[in-house]
């Protein structure tokens, strides 16, 4: 089975392996930061060894490592201001002060920033896949047990679903979130922050990712419930029957025969629910969470500059590829043709 898996994917495997040596190649060759600051004007130099010896600093560094290349961003306040930058790439150091190099710096550093390096799990594009991934999980769970009740015989229990469903997906997402956000706590009388410890400093951050991720996952049950409905729907009524003749109860044949069966039909909508729900998480700028496309606005905002968008673009678009990529090789597995 091993020797079938590699022989059929022998040739994304040898790719795989080419692209991560010429990595590892590259960021082995790559300036270290001390040979960054190295490269800094004897002035400047002389300005961040006087910042050692004082309490008030008159140099702001910015150092981002991106693995294969690195960028460093020294500006100095003060009677006389200064500003260097230098980008490190292939064992070579380059100012970055204007130029094709003053864009790859740039490029390095907000891509830095969205992918939220050397911070914790609410920054950037770990938060949109956290974001993501919780989601669909807590979709396909609330979805399966709104599936199995709108098919349910019990009228009021299927009416109930019905009316769920069609809730949720008849009105937006962003709609949705607000009143998860905005409205339950001022009816109720909390805050979202609340849940969390009063000294935690991420407490605002984690209190919004609480209500973004239960409106999210509101939403997605109700797209996720009609997928697992058609699929059940979609397995032979004889199954049933069989079942019924061994003697099985409806939990029994649902859980033991028709679900097993219907996952493998529900794989592909799952991905497609997935992949949507990746894009709409960008939603979430609007109750401020710092995810990919906050902090790409908050940074055009700041800086003025319209380039941040490209790199958001393409972590987006790296993203959806690489989950694609997974989900589409899940599919082929479990293929119902097979």
């Amino acid at each position: 089975m091993k020797t079938g898996f590699f022989k059929q994917y022998s040739k994304q495997l040898i790719a795989a392996a080419v692209i991560l040596v010429i990595c590892i190649v590259l960021a082995i060759l790559k300036p270290a930061k001390d040979e960054l600051m190295s490269h800094t004007s004897p002035e400047m130099q002389k300005m961040i060894e006087a910042d050692e010896s004082s309490s008030r600093k008159r140099v702001t560094v910015t150092y981002n490592d991106l693995f294969i290349i690195n960028y460093a961003s020294l500006s100095t306040s003060g009677a006389k201001v200064m500003s260097e930058k230098y980008v490190g790439f292939v064992g070579k150091v380059y100012p970055a002060d204007e130029g094709v190099m003053k864009v790859t710096g740039q490029m390095v550093n907000y891509t830095y920033r969205m992918l939220g390096c050397g911070e914790n799990l609410m920054h950037g594009a770990k938060l949109t896949i956290l974001l993501t991934t919780l989601t669909v999980i807590f979709g396909v769970v609330l979805g399966t047990i709104l599936a199995l009740a709108k098919i349910s015989k019990k009228k009021w229990l299927s009416g109930l679903a019905s009316a769920y469903i069609f809730f949720f997906r008849g009105t937006p997402l962003l709609i949705q979130l607000f009143v998860v956000y905005f409205t339950v706590p001022g009816v109720c009388g909390f805050a979202w922050r609340d849940i969390f410890s009063a000294s935690d400093a991420e407490a605002v951050y984690k209190g919004a990712f609480t209500a973004a991720l239960i409106a999210f996952g509101l939403n997605s049950g109700a797209y996720c419930a009609e997928i697992v409905r058609s699929a059940i729907q979609s397995i032979d009524k004889g199954q049933f029957e069989a079942a019924k003749a061994l003697g099985m109860n409806y939990f029994q044949t649902m859980t033991r025969i028709i679900i097993p069966q219907s996952v493998r039909r529900m794989i592909p909508n799952v991905s497609n629910e997935f992949i949507m729900v990746l894009k709409d998480a960008s939603l979430v700028f609007a109750i401020s969470l710092m995810d990919i496309t906050t902090i790409s606005k908050n940074i055009m905002t700041s800086e003025g500059s319209y380039l941040v968008f490209i790199p958001a673009l393409v972590i987006y678009l790296v993203i959806t590829a690489f989950f694609g990529f997974i989900f589409d090789k899940i599919e082929k597995k479990f293929s119902v043709y097979e």
